[in-house]
């Protein structure tokens, strides 16, 4: 790569020890740092009693226990308005007939909108999920996608759709959709090939331009062997998730190494590059890791990337031991 970098392990810093959880944050739009975000609130929904379709229905519900104290006149002989000013624009003598409207039709009682938010949940090709959203509603909207501690932001097409394949964390693989009105869907998948990859994540909040490079059994960069998000000349690869062009977006990449098609034995070195620009030299960067390593539970570790001062803009800072190597033995 014909790019400038400076390998600094000083400029990253590991914030919090090690853990296994679940990190889930629903309708979240700031882009503070992962782990001090609250979750949500969950919305509930209370449902009429059956037959009850507004308020004005419940003032009905007892009208048989009331006894009416006068009625309508004999429908035989109107009543009729004889007030002088009814009778000036009638012409004196005219009398004008008392007119009784029909009832008005009142609101069905489940009005069909056609806005429900469906998601589809697929297993997909090397342990991933095909994840799949119809919300007719919400055309060009950003919504926020979880997945074990895995959190990206993406946008649906103008008819409401979205289409994204996810690599799994978990074998029963449980994705949350949710758009910033609070709405959204929840989707599951089993994913029985978990188990033959390792996986590391790495997600952020902004365009801060973070990358993961795995440098496989020595290879330097440029090399076979060098894998990242624009590149994949090895034998794993990197995807990235969510669409930076999103207001406050969430973004994530995923290294995945394939333990089924390994043929030699070695480590595979992991780093995690930024490019210094105008909008992050000078101060902090907030992340944080996810890892799976074969058959064992997902870990989280939170980072805190320290950027030097905008002298450095243009520049890729190369940080060092943020992401444990992977140790890969031949099978």
């Amino acid at each position: 790569m014909s790019i400038k970098r400076r390998a600094l392990t000083i400029g990253g810093t590991v914030a919090c020890a090690l853990g296994t959880g679940y990190f889930m944050q629903m309708g979240s739009d700031s882009a503070a740092p992962l782990h001090a975000r609250a979750p949500g609130a969950v919305q509930q929904e209370v449902a009429a009693p059956s037959g009850v379709s507004d308020v004005d229905d419940f003032a009905l519900f007892n009208v048989e226990q009331i006894t009416l104290t006068s009625a309508l006149p004999d429908r035989g002989a109107p009543s009729r308005l004889t007030e002088p000013a009814f009778e000036d624009a009638k012409g004196a003598g005219d009398a004008i007939d008392t007119i009784v409207l029909a009832d008005t039709p009142r609101d069905p009682v489940a009005p069909k909108l056609g806005c429900d938010v469906t998601a589809r949940a697929q297993p997909a090709a090397m342990a991933s999920v095909e994840l799949t959203v119809e919300a007719p509603c919400f055309g060009n909207q950003r919504a926020a996608i979880h997945h074990s501690g895995l959190v990206f932001t993406d946008v649906t097409d103008e008819t409401g759709a979205l289409q994204v394949t996810v690599p799994a964390l978990s074998e029963t693989a449980v994705f949350v959709v949710a758009f910033p009105n609070g709405k959204g869907a929840v989707t599951m998948a089993k994913v029985s090939d978990l188990d033959d990859y390792e996986r590391v994540v790495l997600q952020w909040s902004g365009v801060d331009g973070l990358q993961i490079h795995a440098r496989e059994f020595g290879a330097s960069y440029g090399e076979q062997g060098h894998v990242w998000h624009a590149a994949a000349e090895g034998y794993g690869h990197v995807v990235r998730l969510g669409d930076a062009e999103t207001f406050a977006p969430q973004l994530a990449e995923v290294y995945s190494f394939p333990l089924a098609r390994n043929v030699q034995a070695g480590t595979i070195d992991l780093t995690v590059e930024a490019e210094v620009t105008s909008a992050n030299c000078g101060r902090d960067i907030s992340a944080q890791s996810l890892e799976r390593r074969g058959a064992s539970s997902l870990r989280t570790r939170d980072l805190i990337l320290a950027m030097p001062d905008c002298d450095a803009t243009g520049d890729f800072l190369v940080l060092n031991n943020l992401v444990e190597d992977l140790k890969i033995a031949a099978k």
